[in-house]
């Protein structure tokens, strides 16, 4: 047992995951990798030919918080000799299949965190002597006949022990292997030294039984020509295999939940709110997944909220956009408004240092989970990351009309339920008088856009839908609230046309029936419902707005519950 060789802390660390409440099991990720390991054997065995395929080269990247270091853990806790963890393997799905005896702790695993750094780290020297130093040390006393000299590289000693101590092999778990590249004290020199590093490490060595990396940003960023091609990359967007994995998918969440419904005495989640805040992601196949450190953070607090956070300057969305807001600011506005946009996402682009172009900043933000990609075209993926979104553009005046119709949207909701006409058609009056950009919308689709941001407050109060299927058609807007007692509101848009037209189409084609419940969603609004209609005159000379509000359903609760 050694600080990376054979090391018990993985299995500590996994085992704490494994006793808390909401636990999932992905064990059954070991059924795609020991056939990896069997088919080096195999190869041995029969003459050196290929008999399967496969490469013992794995490297996953995924966004920060989905559950990378949790799997390391485990692979780590199973493989590795330093601890005997039957107990705890036994009652997992992968006890199920037939090798599970056969390889559990019976391997070398050198499992590194290439998070961790050494005390006052101030280069990148300071950082790779650390590892090379535990390392030397755990192999001189785990292989003393090893003849391994403490001024040996780290590649040198493992190739004498695979020498003369009966071919021993390793199986190598590197968790967060791109780390180093963001570091502020990481020069360009650093980063190829590093990639130079894992390749004297890992490639062509016959020490190397398995080498299991994971990640956030792409291999082909930082290893130029063929340093480190020995890999077969996996990332969410683009390959199918071990894709359910990492995440939740929705039947894992269906169980979590109703593992919470049985722990908590005061539910106050419903199975809705978690796939409203935290669903949008997918598989390459096309199956939804969930950020999972989120949906537990919901289940643990008993509240929906924002959760997924991770280190560093790209943590925040406007990091992405600040260099080609130009080009970008509309697509900002089509997202929000909950639709998807073409998109050439390209992973290796995401690694650019400047984000200038719009594939550029697309692949970034989908490599870092601020988008979600599914065939061509990005999408802002659940309320989470649409809060973050909504939160952006309210504090970035470099947005222009954006920023300012989003700091009125909270008077704008007050005005809406206060039936308060003139101060909503002011609003977007002034916007429009004082903004050039918004000269330019002629339809009810751009119409929509600006809507969007002129109730962009409203986000934290409801569930607003675009063109929802309702009654006899489909609705401009409807907001469902998440308080039932709040009011419900149902709002039409009309272009050259007039706002008491949008009410009676709302009337005419019983839109409000959305409000009598939807199963498996939201809870039946009790509250008022009150239809909008909003009208754009683009063919008049002052390009007049107008707003009208009618109350379709007082509240259906007692009036005394209403002053409450």
């Amino acid at each position: 047992m050694g600080v990376y060789l054979n090391s018990t802390n993985a299995y500590g660390l996994f085992q704490e995951e494994y006793s808390r409440i909401y636990f999932v099991d992905k064990t059954e990720i070991l059924n795609e990798l020991i056939p990896l390991i069997e088919l080096e054997k195999n190869r041995k065995e029969k003459s050196g030919k290929n008999q399967g395929r496969g490469s013992k080269y794995v490297c996953i990247t995924r966004p920060r918080r989905f559950g990378k270091t949790v799997m390391a853990n485990m692979i780590a806790s199973y493989l590795g000799k330093g601890i005997d963890s039957h107990e705890l393997f036994d009652h997992l799905n992968l006890s199920s299949y037939p090798w599970y005896s056969k390889h559990l702790n019976h391997h070398n695993v050198i499992h590194i965190m290439l998070n961790e750094t050494p005390k006052n780290c101030h280069s990148y020297k300071q950082y790779i002597a650390r590892i090379e130093k535990n390392l030397i040390t755990d192999l001189r006393k785990s292989y003393p006949h090893g003849e391994i000299e403490s001024e040996d590289s780290v590649w040198d000693a493992l190739k004498k022990v695979y020498e003369y101590c009966n071919g021993e092999k390793f199986i190598f778990i590197l968790d967060e292997w791109d780390y180093i590249y963001h570091q502020e004290f990481v020069t360009d020199g650093d980063k190829r030294e590093f990639t130079r590093f894992l390749s004297m490490l890992l490639k062509d060595k016959a020490y190397v039984e398995m080498a299991y990396m994971t990640g956030i940003l792409p291999i082909a960023k930082y290893s130029s020509g063929s340093e480190l091609n020995m890999f077969f990359e996996y990332s969410m967007s683009t390959k199918e295999k071990y894709s359910e994995y990492f995440g939740f998918l929705e039947e894992e969440v269906d169980e979590l939940y109703q593992r919470y419904l049985r722990e908590e005495k005061q539910p106050k989640l419903t199975r809705y709110s978690l796939k409203l805040w935290y669903d949008g992601y997918q598989t390459r196949t096309g199956k939804s997944l969930y950020n999972p450190r989120s949906v537990i953070g919901a289940l643990n607090d008993n509240q929906p909220g924002s959760y997924w956070t991770s280190s560093g300057p790209y943590d925040e969305i406007y990091y992405y956009v600040k260099n080609n807001l130009d080009d970008i600011r509309d697509d900002i506005l089509t997202l929000m408004t909950g639709k998807a946009i073409p998109a050439n996402v390209q992973e290796y682009a995401s690694t650019s240092m400047e984000l200038k172009t719009k594939d550029e900043i697309y692949s970034a933000m989908v490599v870092y989970g601020f988008l979600s990609y599914a065939n061509g075209y990005v999408s802002i993926p659940n309320k989470e990351l649409m809060d973050k979104f909504a939160d952006m553009v309210k504090q970035k005046p470099a947005f222009g009309y954006m920023y300012r119709l989003a700091v009125q949207s909270s008077k704008m909701l007050e005005a809406t339920k206060a039936g308060d006409t003139k101060t909503m058609t002011e609003i977007l009056e002034r916007v429009h008088d004082t903004e050039s950009p918004l000269i330019r919308y002629s339809s009810e689709a751009e119409l929509s856009k600006i809507i969007t941001f002129a109730y962009l407050q409203a986000r934290e109060f409801y569930d607003i839908r675009q063109e929802e299927a309702s009654g006899k058609g489909y609705v401009d807007f409807i907001f469902y609230p998440y308080q039932p007692k709040d009011d419900g509101i149902i709002l039409e848009l009309k272009v050259d046309d007039t706002a008491d037209n949008a009410i009676k189409q709302i009337k005419a084609r019983s839109y409000a029936r959305n409000f009598e419940g939807k199963l498996g969603e939201l809870p039946k609004c009790t509250g008022r419902i009150l239809a909008v209609g909003i009208a754009y005159h683009r063919n008049d000379k002052s390009k007049r707005h107008e707003c009208k509000i009618e109350v379709l359903r007082e509240p259906t609760f007692p009036y005394e519950e209403l002053c409450l």
